[in-house]
């Protein structure tokens, strides 16, 4: 999905010498995956010539929250909060840290806006 939202559109053959470059892959590994993706509904696929071009169905930013969504439900039985949890303390950096106070922070004042609207 990487090579896919990073392209734009693609076909099988350049998803599999984009990523031949990191590792051995097998070519029907990759037709297999991208099959999978459009069954999913992540890709649609279009003819051109002889080949088909695989362009994303949905954003990358929704296909991950749909992912962690699904990965927090299935691992953390639906609360983020060990997630999290197990992230913070396993952050090396002071930046990450400080990102992260960022964006709480953030959250909590949109959070307090909502609030006092109702």
């Amino acid at each position: 999905m990487k090579i896919v939202w990073k392209r734009g559109r693609s076909t099988v053959r350049e998803v599999y010498e984009d990523l031949l470059t990191h590792r051995k892959i097998a070519y029907t590994t990759v037709m297999t995956m991208m099959g999978t993706l459009e069954q999913k509904n992540h890709l649609k696929k279009t003819e051109q010539g002889r080949a088909y071009v695989y362009m994303p169905a949905e954003s990358q930013s929704k296909v991950v929250r749909g992912m962690v969504e699904e990965f927090v439900k299935r691992v953390f039985n639906g609360s983020a909060k060990p997630l999290l949890v197990h992230l913070v303390e396993t952050m090396d950096g002071d930046e990450d840290l400080e990102e992260l106070r960022r964006l709480l922070k953030g959250k909590a004042g949109s959070l307090k806006e909502e609030r006092g609207k109702k």
